[in-house]
């Protein structure tokens, strides 16, 4: 039981990591990772709203939606019961950690429509179908350790633009360009974790 949730908590991580495996949560991504408070910031955020729209959607989808046939309404719901957890962080964060609020900026409200935080919700619901062993307990370790991933992601991609700012890049390269590829490299820097996540599920 516990190798089985080491597992999925790694490979939430490394292997299934919903911006640089699954490209979600793109625009955060590229948005806020150009100073490392911020990227961090954002994905502690991004970490909270994932955990706790899983605890709130699955039972919700399991024990409201599936008995009254009413699973065509997911999306829908899961949108709704994660805008208002984000308002809940908004409303915190102004009160609580104006520098840091004010630094996320747009971004914060984005978290509402936030494909990975979606994603989470949904691809739960997706494994739960496809395995019946992968209840709500293994749901919550794959919510956290895709927080976790984006939060690795996030301060990897802020370290690396942050080493690009005084590097000398040449001209046709600089701006979105060199991001782009810089992002690409640490993406693919990820497949070499492959085998240890294959290793404890085996």
């Amino acid at each position: 039981m516990i190798k089985n949730l080491v597992a999925i908590f790694l490979a939430a991580i490394l292997t299934e990591n919903y911006v640089l495996n699954k490209f979600l949560g793109i625009c955060p991504f590229l948005g806020v990772s150009k100073k490392l408070n911020t990227a961090t910031g954002m994905s502690v955020a991004v970490t909270f709203v994932m955990v706790i729209a899983t605890a709130v959607t699955w039972p919700i989808y399991m024990y409201l939606l599936v008995p009254n046939q009413l699973e065509y309404l997911q999306t829908i719901v899961f949108i709704l019961i994660i805008a208002a957890l984000v308002q809940l962080i908004e409303i915190a964060l102004r009160k609580f950690m104006p520098p840091l609020y004010n630094a996320l900026g747009i971004y914060l409200p984005l978290i509402t429509t936030n494909c990975a935080v979606l994603g989470v919700t949904m691809l739960v619901i997706e494994k739960g179908a496809a395995d019946p062993t992968f209840g709500y307990v293994q749901s919550l370790v794959n919510a956290f350790g895709s927080g976790i991933g984006f939060m690795v992601a996030m301060v990897l991609f802020a370290g690396v633009r942050e080493r690009l700012e005084t590097n000398d890049i040449p001209k046709f390269l600089k701006g979105l360009p060199i991001t782009l590829i810089a992002a690409s490299l640490v993406a693919v820097s990820f497949l070499g974790f492959q085998g240890l996540v294959d290793g404890l599920l085996g």
